[in-house]
C-alpha cells in the first residue's frame, strides 16, 4: 500500500514512512492511494469470524509488508484486548460503548495500535522518536497510556488550559516517565496549529524525530475502523445506520474506509455541537472554519476538523457525500435535557458525547421514517470522564472505576505555556 498526500504532492510513501513522518512535507494528510474491497467470501462470512481475524483481513493492506503478519497479528490482539458491546437502549436505537479500554475512551484503540507500530518501528532506528500530539480531552489520556514505557518513544501532549476535565487531566499529567504534558493558553485548534507548525520546523523535525498521534496520524486514524465491523458482526442482513459524536472526523472517516472495504453500512450521521463546520457544509456547500466555542461535550470543540479532507476524497464530489453522510448539531440545552431523558426512561446513562450521537440518530430515524434499519450511535467515552458536568445533571454520583480513582490522587504535573510557537519551542529545548 501506498500514501500520498492530500494536498497533491507526487511523492509516495509505505506505511512505516506515513506513521513515523505522520504528515506530508507540502503540510498535506496522508492517504491510501487504492483502496481494495475485501474479497466476498470474507465479507459474506465475516458475521461468524474470530474478531482479531476479521481486523487482521481489514487492515492488512494498509500495513503492507512494512510489518511482518506475526507482529501484525500481535499487534491487533493487544489493541483490541477488551469489550465491544453493543446495547439496546429501545426499538432500533443501540449504542456501541467504546469505552471499556485503560482510558475509557474510544480512542484507545487507535493510540494502542500506533504505540505498537510506531514501538515495532524504531527497534530499528538509532535515536528516539518524539510522539507529538494535540488533545481536546481523550486524545491526551489514550495516547500517554498507549505509549507509556514504550522504548525508544518519548511523549508530548499539548492540551488547552482549563478545557479537559478534571479526570482526562489526571490520565495525561500524572503518568511522567517518558509522558510530558504542556497547558497551552489558548483552544484545541490552538494546540493542533501548535504541532502543525512544528512539524514544518526543519530543525526541530530532525533533532526530535517528530511524529504525531493526533487522528492525522493513519496509524491512529484507520484501526478505528475495527469497532465498525465489530458492531456489523451482529447485525446480519440488516441495515445499519451509525451516528457518530464528531469533533476531528477521524473516527467517522474510520468507519468510512470500512464501508470502501465492502463492509455493509447504509448511511453515516456526523451528530455535531455548536462547533458544526460540517453540518452547515452539507447544507450550503461552504466549507467556513469557525473560532471553536467551548461546550459540555469539549472533545467535539473543534473549530477546523482536519480529517474531513479525508471524507471529501472518499466520496470525491458533493453529491456523493451527501448520499452517505447527514449532518446534526445540538446545543448543550439539548445535550442534557436528552441526557436527563434517557436516564430517567431506560436508565442508561449516556456521556455528552454519547448524547449527542443518540440526538443525531433518534432525529434521523424520525425525518427519513426508518424504522427497519439498525440505528447505532457511538458512546465514546465513559460517563465517569465528565462527572463534573453529568452528575448535576441527574442529580447522582457516577460510579468511579476503580483505576481511575487511584489516578485523581496522583499528582499533576505540568509546563504552562502561552500560545506562541516561539514559547513552545523555547520549551521543547528545555525538556
Amino acid at each position: 500500500m501506498k500514501y500520498y498526500s492530500l494536498n497533491g504532492h507526487t511523492r509516495e510513501v509505505n506505511f512505516e514512512q506515513a506513521v513515523v513522518e505522520s504528515i506530508a512535507p507540502d503540510k498535506g494528510l496522508f492517504f491510501p492511494r487504492e483502496i481494495q474491497p475485501l474479497d466476498s467470501n470474507i465479507l459474506e462470512q465475516f458475521h461468524g469470524m474470530p474478531r482479531e481475524e476479521i481486523a487482521y483481513e481489514a487492515i492488512k493492506q494498509f500495513v503492507g509488508a512494512t510489518i511482518p503478519k506475526k507482529d501484525l497479528e500481535r499487534i491487533i490482539k493487544e489493541t483490541i484486548s477488551f469489550d465491544f458491546p453493543v446495547i439496546n437502549i429501545h426499538d432500533n436505537i443501540h449504542t456501541l460503548e467504546l469505552f471499556h479500554g485503560p482510558t475509557l475512551a474510544f480512542k484507545d484503540v487507535g493510540a494502542r495500535f500506533m504505540a505498537r507500530c510506531l514501538g515495532y518501528f524504531n527497534q530499528k532506528q538509532p535515536k528516539k522518536t518524539t510522539v507529538l500530539v494535540a488533545t481536546s480531552g481523550d486524545t491526551g489520556g489514550a495516547v500517554a497510556d498507549g505509549f507509556y514505557k514504550v522504548s525508544g518513544v518519548d511523549v508530548i501532549i499539548l492540551y488547552p488550559k482549563g478545557k479537559v476535565s478534571n479526570l482526562q487531566e489526571k490520565q495525561l499529567t500524572t503518568l511522567g516517565e517518558n509522558i510530558t504534558a504542556i497547558e497551552v493558553e489558548g483552544s484545541f485548534d490552538d494546540c493542533q496549529t501548535l504541532v502543525k507548525q512544528a512539524f514544518l520546523d526543519q530543525e526541530l523535525k530532525e533533532k526530535f524525530g517528530l511524529t504525531s498521534a493526533n487522528s492525522i496520524n493513519v496509524a491512529r486514524w484507520l484501526p478505528q475502523l475495527f469497532y465498525y465491523i465489530f458492531a456489523l458482526q451482529q447485525f446480519k442482513d440488516q441495515d445499519v445506520i451509525f451516528s457518530v459524536p464528531s469533533g476531528n472526523f477521524g473516527n467517522i472517516c474510520a468507519g468510512m474506509i470500512a464501508q470502501q472495504l465492502g463492509f455493509p453500512i447504509k448511511h453515516f450521521i456526523a451528530s455535531n455541537n455548536v462547533n458544526n463546520v460540517v453540518d452547515r457544509y452539507l447544507s450550503t456547500q461552504k466549507y467556513e472554519p469557525k473560532t471553536t466555542i467551548s461546550t459540555i461535550s469539549n472533545a467535539m470543540d473543534v473549530g477546523d476538523p482536519s480529517n474531513f479532507i479525508r471524507i471529501q476524497t472518499i466520496y470525491k464530489d458533493y453529491d456523493s457525500l451527501k448520499k452517505h453522510l447527514s449532518g446534526a448539531t445540538y446545543t448543550d440545552i439539548e445535550t442534557r435535557d436528552i441526557l436527563l431523558q434517557i436516564k430517567e426512561t431506560y436508565d442508561y446513562l449516556m456521556d455528552t458525547h454519547g448524547a449527542i450521537g443518540y440526538l443525531g440518530l433518534r432525529d434521523y430515524l424520525t425525518k427519513t421514517g426508518d424504522t427497519s434499519s439498525i440505528g447505532i450511535f457511538l458512546e465514546t467515552a465513559h460517563p465517569a470522564k465528565f462527572n463534573t458536568v453529568i452528575e448535576p445533571i441527574i442529580k447522582e454520583k457516577i460510579k468511579i472505576p476503580t483505576h481511575l480513582q487511584e489516578l485523581m490522587s496522583r499528582e499533576k504535573k505540568t509546563y504552562e505555556i502561552e500560545n506562541s510557537f516561539s514559547s513552545f519551542k523555547e520549551l521543547l529545548y528545555q525538556i
